[in-house]
């Protein structure tokens, strides 16, 4: 038997030119989607910025070059060296909750590693440009200006990132109002607030201050001023007047469960069995008893424990957590490619439909 050969029909022209643009159409859009999403912004994560290695210094709540000088019953939580002068003055009535290293081999290693952690600190950006912080929220990065002033409050924003770290560069001088503040948001911590002084640094009467201090020449605490972090001087002295000064660690919080357990005694019967004398029976009974232990309740605990731990911030260099929108060249690019493609698609739709 002879196979039969079965012939379908074409399909009419119109359709094949339909079917054929549409192949066309379908080849140019994904290449135009990706040159849009090239010019249009789609960049990789920036590396994050790591904490300032302080070395041995993170122990130091007050480290200085020349003199070390208080006023005042000034509190300093964590050590207070000096390398290489000779004099600190003022403790008492000033108190140190730890240990005072003048000019010895503990001091001068401090030395040694606050001058590495000073050229990490300068070393690190290019930063957003700051100048005046007041008023501004900002979130993690690096911020650097010629000088570095703060009236009214900064908010340093984690955005819930507890290892978010902020940097803060000055070519000249670190200056605060009265009362001004430096307030943590979202999980920001102190350990993680770093500001590298090019000369000196001045902090306002009652100004409420985080991070650590790196400055090359000096540092004044005026009256009253509180420091959770470090003031640490590279070369000249550290004044202290009526302030309190604890050296910030980072805290992890860790978690502890006791199991849930429940005892339960069973219930117990004692009987004594009648006994009859020859007046009249007698008949004792025990009644049973029953005890049982209650369950305890299972408690979780949570602790604060504070240790140093490196840490990792997030990437940025503005005000807010966004990434900066496109420049308008990039958008005319954009706007040019995709012209471009759709007019090689409709040629493409064309050339096809004539064949």
């Amino acid at each position: 038997m002879t196979p039969r050969t079965i012939h379908f029909p074409a399909p009419p022209y119109g359709l094949r030119r339909l079917i054929r643009r549409r192949w066309a159409l379908a080849v140019a859009l994904p290449v135009t989607v990706a040159l849009m999403a090239m010019a249009m912004g789609v960049r990789p994560a920036a590396a994050a910025e790591a904490p300032v290695t302080l070395g041995t210094t993170a122990s130091f709540g007050v480290l200085a070059g020349s003199t070390v000088t208080n006023t005042g019953p000034s509190t300093i939580n964590g050590n207070l060296g000096l390398y290489p002068g000779t004099s600190i003055t003022g403790f008492p009535p000033g108190t140190v909750i730890g240990t005072i290293h003048q000019t010895d081999a503990v001091a001068q290693k401090a030395k040694s590693d606050l001058v590495i952690a000073y050229n990490d600190a300068a070393g690190r950006g290019p930063g957003a440009a700051a100048g005046e912080l007041g008023g501004r929220t900002l979130v993690a990065g690096v911020y650097t200006g010629t000088a570095l002033t703060l009236t009214g409050t900064v908010t340093l924003d984690a955005q819930g990132d507890p290892n978010a770290v902020f940097i803060f560069q000055s070519a000249s001088t670190l200056i605060t109002a009265s009362n001004s503040t430096v307030a943590l948001k979202n999980g920001a911590r102190a350990s993680n607030v770093f500001w590298q002084v090019g000369s000196s640094a001045t902090l306002g009467t009652n100004t409420t201050f985080v991070g650590t201090v790196l400055a090359l020449t000096s540092i004044a605490a005026q009256t009253g001023t509180t420091v959770n972090g470090r003031l640490l001087a590279r070369n000249g002295a550290v004044t202290l007047d009526n302030n309190v000064i604890t050296a910030s660690t980072c805290s992890i919080a860790t978690t502890s469960s006791t199991t849930t357990s429940s005892t339960t005694t069973s219930p117990t019967s004692t009987a004594t069995s009648p006994t009859s004398t020859a007046t009249s029976p007698t008949s004792t009974a025990t009644s049973p008893t029953s005890t049982a232990t209650a369950p305890t309740t299972a408690t979780t605990t949570t602790t604060e424990v504070e240790v140093l731990v490196p840490g990792a911030g997030a990437p940025h260099t503005g005000d807010s957590g966004a990434e900066p929108p496109a420049s308008p060249l990039n958008a005319f690019l954009a706007l040019g490619l995709f012209a471009g493609a759709g007019a090689i698609a409709l040629r493409l739709g064309r050339r096809t439909g004539r064949h």
